[in-house]
């Protein structure tokens, strides 16, 4: 049995502030806390992005707290730009992440402490910040026939880029920027595309402002303050209208239809009689938080999310959730590890900790 006083799970954005906070504030790596990671090398959900998703298509990466990523190549592939400035990151700031450890249940411990099971032993803590994302729990909606469809199905978890689809009929589900960067990269391989989503897409115009974020992320913050699954910010920001999407617009590549009724083994319908003929349907419908290993818990409400007020708990002030619901983005993940610390700090100094 480890024992420490917080552990971080996931060395993604999110978990890689809440470290540097944990580190600046006075814990020390090894003794007060821990870094669990179960990917390969660093780079969290970065490093499993597909190799034509470059630098420069990436919206919005905002700088780890206390060093910036400089001087990158938009040309160059995202998950080699971001695993490296994470790395490099992990090793400037001594976080001594450990890696790969498969976190497999969070209990409850003895002494009003939690047991944090893994594949490289137990860890026992006062605290607990969970930052696992959701690249690890992509969603796959279920439609009539889809067992029968005779070609391939993936999702966007899968995808390694759009030379594999040359030739092919694709059917693109889903509305989000996935989606659309998908189309536009397969348009000029594939035979035919069809975009489908299940509401129309919007589209944003002009600069979206510091006022705007704010706004959007608070209407993601309720959602989990109520205790409901939440939201991505994305899907209340919309989608930038900006020159790759407009000429996209223009040559019918992004022109969606409503969600398909059923698959058949050659393809979709609608209820209207409506067909296309498909031999690969991409599933860009997103992703859900990997919090599985905290079912032990039982922090899951009546809504079926786990009801937070900031990154706290309700239920349990011991755990803090970053990089979940609004702090779900990069800059909202460096915010969230920073104010999750703070609490930390707080709970363990009214225990009486010396770490605190």
């Amino acid at each position: 049995m480890n024992n420490t006083e917080a552990v971080v799970i996931g060395a993604g954005q999110a978990g890689l502030a809440a470290a540097y906070h944990l580190r600046r504030t006075g814990f020390e790596p090894g003794r007060d806390f821990v870094v669990l990671d179960h990917a390969p090398g660093p780079g969290g959900a970065w490093q499993f992005r597909w190799p034509s998703l470059t630098y420069g298509k990436v919206h919005g990466m905002h700088a780890l707290p206390g060093m910036e990523l400089t001087g990158a190549d938009p040309l160059r592939p995202s998950a080699e730009v971001v695993s490296e400035y994470f790395a490099d990151y992990e090793r400037t700031f001594d976080l001594r992440v450990r890696r790969p450890v498969e976190v497999r249940a969070v209990r409850e411990g003895e002494g009003g402490r939690l047991l944090v099971q893994t594949s490289a032993g137990d860890w026992s803590a006062r605290a607990l910040i969970n930052a696992t994302g959701t690249w690890d729990r992509p969603f796959w909606p279920r439609y009539p026939g889809q067992e029968t469809f005779r070609g391939r199905q993936l999702h966007t978890a899968q995808y390694a880029g759009p030379e594999e689809f040359a030739g092919l009929r694709v059917v693109v589900v889903g509305g989000g920027a996935s989606g659309t960067q998908h189309l536009l990269e397969l348009a000029p391989y594939a035979a035919a595309t069809t975009w489908v989503t299940r509401r129309p897409p919007v589209f944003r115009e002009g600069p979206f402002d510091e006022g705007a974020g704010r706004a959007a992320v608070a209407l993601v913050e309720e959602r989990v303050r109520q205790g409901l699954p939440p939201r991505s910010v994305v899907s209340v920001t919309g989608l930038p209208l900006n020159d790759a999407i407009r000429q996209g617009i223009a040559e019918g590549v992004l022109d969606r239809r409503p969600m398909f009724d059923r698959i058949t083994p050659d393809g979709v319908e609608w209820a209207d009689g409506g067909r296309v003929d498909a031999d690969v349907i991409l599933w860009a419908t997103g992703f859900r938080a990997a919090i599985d290993h905290l079912a032990p818990l039982g922090l899951r409400g009546p809504g079926g999310g786990i009801r937070i007020e900031g990154t706290r708990v309700a239920a349990d002030p011991r755990i803090h959730l970053v990089g979940y619901g609004p702090s779900a983005s990069t800059i909202g993940a460096n915010r969230a590890g920073r104010a999750a610390v703070r609490d930390i700090r707080r709970l363990l100094a009214e225990e009486g900790s010396v770490a605190a």
